[in-house]
C-alpha cells in the first residue's frame, strides 16, 4: 500500500562525521608515485618557458599532510602539504650546440584546495598554490664543480604552478571515488527488513533523491549530514524482492535535513476473521421492533469488500426470514484501536425487498445498532508491530558500520484499505531515525 504524497515523504538522516586524518589516509592510497610529467625532448610538447626544450618529473616524496579551514565555517577549504621529488633535464645552447645537465631537487608544495561534490558525485577541486619550501636544492655539475640553480629552477616552478594545480586537481576527480560507498550505503537501507514475524511485516524505504548539507568544521573533523528522502512503507507476507540500484539520483545540496519519518503500519483482517468476530457479537441474539410486534434472529454473518465499501450479509429468522445486505466505510478508530464503520446502510436491492414486505425493519434501528457494536480490535496487532519496529530502530546494525537508530514518537490513523481478501487498517508511525556509518568497507 504504497502512499506517495508529500505528506507521507520521509527523510533518512546519515550524519557524516570524517577525520582529517581519515582524509589524509584516502588521499595518500589514491595519489601515490608519479603525479606529473612533461616532455618537450621528443617534441611532443611546447616549452612553456619560452627558451630550450626540458624534461620534468614529478614525484610524491611522501605523505600528503591535509589541515581544516576555519573552524565552524561552511567553506570547505583545505590547506594542504605535497612533498614533491622533481627531476628535470634542460636544453643549454652553447654556440649553436645544445648541451643538456640533469638536476633532482625536493620540496614541499603548499595549496589551498576548495573541496566540492558536484550533482553527479564527482569530487571537485580548485587549488591555488600558497608557496613552497625547498628540502633539497637543485644543482647540477659543469666541470666537475656544482653549480646551484636554485633561482633558475625557482623561477620555472613559478611559471608551471597553474599546470600544477589543474594536474593535482585532475588526479583528484580521476582517483577519488564516492559513488561507490554512497551506493553501497543507498542499497544497504533500500533492503527491506522483517519488523514482525508474526503477521510477516516488511518495512521498506522507496528512496527519491539524495540530499547533502554544506561541510563544516569543528575540532580535526568536517561534519555534514546526507538524507535520503522518500517513502517508508510496509508491507506483509513474503519478503519484498528490490533489485540493487546501480545508479545514484543527482545530489542536491540544501541549508537542512529533516530527520523525521513516517512508516505506514498495516494491520490486516481477513473477512473470514472479521465475520467470525462478527458472528460472535450478534448470531443468535434476537432484536424487537414496534414495541415487540416483530422480532428477528440473526442466524450467520459474512462480508466482503467492494469498491470502498464492506458488504455485510445477515441471515435473518421470525417476523422476516432470509438475507439482507447492508454496507458502510469501514475506518480505524483510534481511541479504541478498531475498525468501525460509519454510514451503514440497507444496499439498494435490499431496500426494495424491505419496503414490500417489512418496512417496519427498514425504519427501525437495526442498521444504526449494527453500525454502534460492529467493530474488529487490531490494536493488538499495532502494538506488537510497533514494539518489534522500536527494537529494530534502536541501534540496528544493518550491515558493518551502518547502524540504524530512531524512535517512534506518536501513531497516527490514516484510512482502512479493501482488497479481494482483507480489511487492511493503516497508521503511520511518526518519529526520528538516523543511520550512522562509521568505518564502512
Amino acid at each position: 500500500m504504497e502512499v506517495r504524497n508529500e505528506q507521507f515523504l520521509s527523510t533518512v538522516n546519515v550524519p557524516v562525521s570524517i577525520s582529517i586524518t581519515d582524509i589524509e589516509r584516502q588521499i595518500n592510497s589514491q595519489i601515490n608515485g608519479l603525479i606529473f610529467e612533461e616532455n618537450q625532448l621528443d617534441g611532443s610538447a611546447q616549452s612553456t618557458t619560452g627558451s630550450t626544450p626540458s624534461w620534468i618529473k614529478v614525484w610524491k616524496r611522501g605523505n600528503i599532510a591535509v589541515r581544516a579551514g576555519v573552524a565552524g565555517t561552511q567553506d570547505s577549504l583545505f590547506h594542504v602539504t605535497v612533498p614533491l621529488r622533481i627531476w628535470a633535464r634542460a636544453g643549454l645552447k652553447v654556440l649553436g650546440f645544445t648541451r643538456y645537465q640533469d638536476t633532482e631537487f625536493e620540496l614541499n608544495m603548499r595549496f589551498a584546495t576548495w573541496f566540492s561534490i558536484d550533482p553527479d558525485w564527482t569530487v571537485n577541486t580548485q587549488t591555488q598554490a600558497e608557496g613552497y619550501d625547498w628540502v633539497k636544492k637543485p644543482a647540477t655539475s659543469v666541470a666537475g664543480f656544482n653549480i646551484p640553480l636554485t633561482t633558475l629552477v625557482g623561477r620555472l616552478i613559478d611559471k608551471n604552478l597553474g599546470t600544477i594545480t589543474q594536474s593535482l586537481d585532475q588526479q583528484v576527480r580521476k582517483n577519488i571515488d564516492l559513488r561507490t560507498p554512497v551506493l553501497k550505503v543507498w542499497n544497504t537501507i533500500r533492503e527491506p527488513y522483517l519488523v514482525s514475524e508474526k503477521y510477516r511485516t516488511w518495512l521498506m524505504v522507496v528512496p527519491r533523491r539524495i540530499l547533502i548539507t554544506p561541510f563544516r568544521f569543528e575540532g580535526n573533523q568536517i561534519r555534514s549530514a546526507i538524507g535520503l528522502e522518500g517513502h517508508t512503507l510496509t508491507t506483509t507476507g513474503t519478503r519484498p524482492d528490490v533489485k540493487p540500484a546501480v545508479t545514484l539520483p543527482d545530489l542536491v545540496v540544501v541549508k537542512q535535513i529533516r530527520d523525521d519519518f513516517q512508516i505506514g503500519i498495516l494491520s490486516e483482517a481477513t473477512y473470514e476473521e472479521a465475520a467470525r468476530i462478527a458472528a460472535e457479537e450478534f448470531v443468535g441474539k434476537n432484536f424487537s421492533f414496534s414495541d415487540g410486534r416483530y422480532t428477528i434472529t440473526i442466524t450467520d454473518m459474512d462480508m466482503y469488500g467492494q469498491n470502498d465499501n464492506l458488504i455485510i450479509k445477515a441471515g435473518l429468522k421470525g417476523s422476516i426470514t432470509g438475507d439482507i445486505y447492508l454496507r458502510g466505510k469501514p475506518y480505524y478508530d483510534a481511541q479504541t484501536k478498531t475498525v468501525s464503520l460509519r454510514d451503514l446502510t440497507y444496499d439498494l436491492a435490499t431496500q426494495n425487498i424491505l419496503q414490500r414486505a417489512a418496512n417496519w425493519l427498514l425504519q427501525g434501528t437495526f442498521a444504526r445498532m449494527m453500525e454502534k457494536q460492529f467493530t474488529i480490535p487490531v490494536g493488538s496487532q499495532i502494538d506488537e508491530i510497533r514494539t518489534a519496529m522500536q527494537a529494530r530502530l534502536r541501534n540496528n546494525q544493518l550491515t558493518k558500520g551502518v547502524i540504524l537508530s530512531g524512535n517512534i514518537e506518536e501513531i497516527r490513523p490514516d484510512q482502512v484499505y479493501l482488497t479481494p481478501t482483507a480489511l487492511l487498517a493503516v497508521v503511520y508511525a511518526h518519529g526520528r531515525v538516523s543511520v550512522k556509518v562509521d568505518g564502512l568497507q
